[in-house]
């Protein structure tokens, strides 16, 4: 089961265990799902933050 992040701050803490990063884009707003070796998070933003938080990403970045 997916859990959901809703700071950025716990994002970056997370960036440390993730295995790789998924972006999925729609109208308006962007996901970033994390998974690591025991779940998946997600965090719901807006496009301009996305794109911020994405150049501290080290991991392999999938986009979809």
């Amino acid at each position: 089961m997916p859990r959901q992040i809703y700071s950025s701050e716990e994002f970056i803490k997370l960036l440390e265990k993730a295995i790789e990063c998924r972006v999925v884009r729609r109208e308006g707003k962007v996901k970033l799902k994390l998974r690591t070796p025991k779940l998946l998070y997600t965090y719901v933003t807006s496009p301009e933050k996305a794109e911020e938080l994405l150049k501290n990403v080290k991991v392999e970045i999938k986009e979809f």
